[in-house]
This record gives structure tokens, C-alpha cells and sequence, in this order.
């Protein structure tokens, strides 16, 4: 297969400005493509992992992936799928970001000099310095207010009567400038995005057209990625799902993927790991029956290793066999100490689970607990307010905490 073809044949594709020339290109010559990041967090998440791996089938066929991460955009924000106006980020908190972000992608696409390699860049270093008056001069003359009104990410949160602020407006007109400084700079021909970027890609693929740009340039879009419930990708009940291990342990991540709804494997498999299309194809056989278990171990296994290597991955999956399958504590548990001093008068049960990161707040922990699906040691508890002491310790100083029945965590005596 070539690039467009396994693109289709793995469910990315959602639409292009022209499939059939896109084709031609690719399979002709080696081109330059990019994706764009906000850098609103210091780490990617599993809602930006299609993108991801996009970027790295992109480098599977030759193809040179730009990473375009908008540390001047982000200073604007992008409007496309929300509801209220961005927070607005200082210099230092955007560096971090960035720095997390390309830490994220080191581990998917390989970057240095070499032609088919990535390269991150900043947005910023060519729009910190933009003159506005020679900007809309220049390029805002390119832009219909009418055709920009009609573009989801502007007419929705218009129909929804939300605000919609003039610095967000103007979101549109610089990631299509993007296009054209990395067309100028890199001979970039491919802009790719989620489909709620559709408007923003156009508008760039037009810009670098209307300003007398005689190679034609493309745009592609891959579709919204929903679970087979509807829910949108990158949560899960417990906050995003982060691609960094110290936001969300290897274990956990591990979890997420090996809870993944029986009608979803197949598609997940196709996207999210490297597995031939034949092999996954094969166990199509095992949906509907209890085998499709074992594909789920499959897909946990290969999408964990992509994301912390494969000897995390190999210790996830003995974790979870040794708690699920065998019954028995793993040391591979996240783990919370807390020193003999401070859990020997106890602590409140509710407050225990918001620290070992098995609900994001006392609140939610309690909520837990009154729905009954906390566990200390395996027992149900019923008292929020509970003091946990050294009386739940086992022989070797460990409580075990269970939020229902695929969430677990170890409090050990520091």
C-alpha cells in the first residue's frame, strides 16, 4: 500500500480537497506534511493520539512529518469545537509545554536531519513579529467574512449565541498563514487535522493559492473520534488520559485500553498500533465471543508500548494478571507512601482515595464511596469518613484502595 491507501484502508481519512491528486503526489514523490498542537498542556493525550499516529505513517512511507507546535497561536485560540474563549498561557508556561509535548512525540516519529525525519517548530518565531497593518493588507484581503461566518468552528458557537471574540476570529487567518510560511520555508504541500479543522485547512490551502502559489497544495482531514458509546475520545471517568507517565501511570493507561468496548478493538487495533491490517482482520473472527478479551490484551499491550516502551508494557500486563487473573497485590500498582506518623492516628477514607488519584477531589471520593464502589482490601466501604490506620496494613506495611472493579491503588508505609 501506498501512504493514501493505508491511510483509508486504517479508518483516518475523513475528507480532502482533492483525494485523487493527493494520491498521485504521494506515491510519486517524497512530500512535506504537518500537523499543529496547542501547547495548552504539558503533555499530549489519547484525543491527540490519531494525530499522532497519522504523523507517524506518514514517516512509514518516506514522507517528512513537520510538527507545528502554535506557540503563537496558542497566545489567540483556536475557536473550533469550544465554547468559551481560551485561558491565556505566559511565555514560560507555553516553553514547558512545548518541551513535554515534543517528549510526547519522540516516541512515535523519529525527528533530526535526515530527509524523512521530523522537525518541531514554533509558530510563534515568524508570527511574534507579524506587522498587522502589512498583515491584513497583505493577506486579510484573501479572507470572505461571508464564507468564514459558514465554517463550523465559527457558525456553531454563533448558532449557540456563545461569545465569540475578535481575537479568536483572527485564529482562522493565522494557521492558514502557517501554511504559507512552512510552504515557503519547507516546500510543505499537506496540511492534516481532525475534521473540526476542515475550515482552518481550507482557508490555508486557498490562501497559498490566491497568493500565486503554482504547486498545488492539499489539505486532509481524518474523522471525530467517538467510542462506540459516543463519548469523545482522551477521558475516561477518572480525567483526560495523558500520553506522559507521571500524569497517568503506564498501568493506568494500559487500563484504559484493555476496558475499550468489544465494538471498538478492530478500529482501535487499525488506528492506534502497527499491527498488519491482515493480522487484525483475523480477529474480526472474535468479536462477539469471550476470545475478543484476548484481543483486548492485544490492543492494551501494543498501544502502551508505542507510548512508554515495551518493558512498561510488559509489566502493565503482568500487573493486571496478577490482580485480575490471579487475585494477588502487584508492587507495579500505583503507589502512594505516606509516613507511619501521619496514617497511624488515620486518615479519612474519602480523603485516602483523592490522594492516591483514585478520584480527582474529596467530593468525588465521596460520591464513590455512597455509590458504593470504593474498596479497602477488597471490602466495601460504606463510611466516607472512615479512618484508615495501620490496622489495614498487611504484613508488609500495604493497603490496597479499589475504585470499582478496573481502578486500583497501593498506600505503603514510607
Amino acid at each position: 500500500m501506498d501512504f493514501i491507501e493505508e491511510f483509508i484502508a486504517r479508518g483516518f481519512f475523513h475528507q480532502s480537497t482533492d483525494l485523487e491528486g493527493l494520491k498521485e503526489l504521494t506515491s510519486s514523490k517524497k512530500i512535506s506534511a504537518y500537523i499543529g498542537f496547542d501547547p495548552t498542556a504539558s503533555s499530549l493525550h489519547v484525543g491527540n493520539l490519531m494525530q499522532i499516529m497519522m504523523l507517524r505513517l506518514l514517516q512509514k512511507h518516506g514522507h517528512k512529518p513537520i510538527v507545528i507546535v502554535g506557540g503563537g497561536t496558542v497566545k489567540v485560540g483556536d475557536p473550533s469545537g469550544k465554547d468559551e474563549m481560551r485561558k491565556m498561557l505566559d511565555a514560560e508556561a507555553i516553553e514547558k509545554n512545548l518541551s513535554g509535548i515534543k517528549s510526547n512525540l519522540s516516541k512515535y516519529i523519529k525527528f533530526g536531519t535526515d530527509e524523512s525525519n521530523a522537525i518541531i517548530l514554533n509558530n510563534d518565531d515568524w508570527l511574534k513579529d507579524l506587522n498587522y497593518l502589512e498583515f491584513l493588507r497583505d493577506y486579510g484581503k484573501h479572507f470572505s467574512i461571508n464564507r468564514m461566518l459558514k465554517f463550523d468552528s465559527i457558525k456553531l458557537r454563533l448558532d449557540r449565541e456563545q461569545n465569540l471574540s475578535f481575537l479568536e476570529f483572527n485564529y482562522m487567518l493565522l494557521q492558514a498563514y502557517d501554511f504559507v510560511e512552512l510552504n515557503r520555508r519547507y516546500n510543505c504541500r499537506l496540511q492534516i487535522g481532525g475534521s473540526d479543522q476542515w475550515g482552518n485547512i481550507v482557508s490555508g490551502v486557498e490562501l497559498n493559492r490566491r497568493i500565486g502559489n503554482s504547486e498545488e497544495i492539499f489539505g486532509l482531514t481524518t474523522p471525530l473520534m467517538t467510542t462506540a458509546n459516543g463519548a469523545k475520545m482522551g477521558k475516561s471517568a477518572n480525567g483526560a488520559v495523558w500520553l506522559t507517565e507521571s500524569l497517568l501511570s503506564a498501568y493506568d493507561y494500559y487500563q484504559y485500553w484493555r476496558n475499550t468496548d468489544d465494538r471498538d478493538v478492530i478500529k482501535f487495533l487499525k488506528i492506534f498500533t502497527d499491527l498488519p491490517l491482515e493480522q487484525i482482520e483475523n480477529y474480526n473472527q472474535f468479536v462477539g465471543t469471550n476470545k475478543i478479551n484476548d484481543v483486548k490484551k492485544i490492543l492494551a499491550f501494543e498501544v502502551t508500548k508505542l507510548c512508554h516502551g515495551v518493558d512498561f508494557a510488559e509489566t502493565a500486563a503482568a500487573t493486571a494478571i496478577k490482580m485480575f487473573e490471579e487475585k494477588t497485590l502487584s508492587a507495579d500498582l500505583p503507589t502512594l507512601e505516606i509516613a507511619k506518623e501521619k496514617l497511624e492516628p488515620g486518615i479519612a477514607a474519602y480523603s485516602i482515595f483523592n490522594q492516591a488519584g483514585l478520584a480527582e477531589s474529596g467530593g468525588e471520593a465521596r460520591r464513590l464511596i455512597r455509590g458504593n464502589g470504593a474498596k479497602i482490601n477488597d471490602k466495601t466501604v460504606s463510611d466516607e469518613n472512615l479512618l484508615v490506620n495501620l490496622a489495614y496494613c498487611n504484613e508488609d506495611g500495604i493497603i490496597k484502595l479499589s475504585a470499582g472493579k478496573k481502578r486500583h491503588a497501593l498506600i505503603k508505609l514510607a
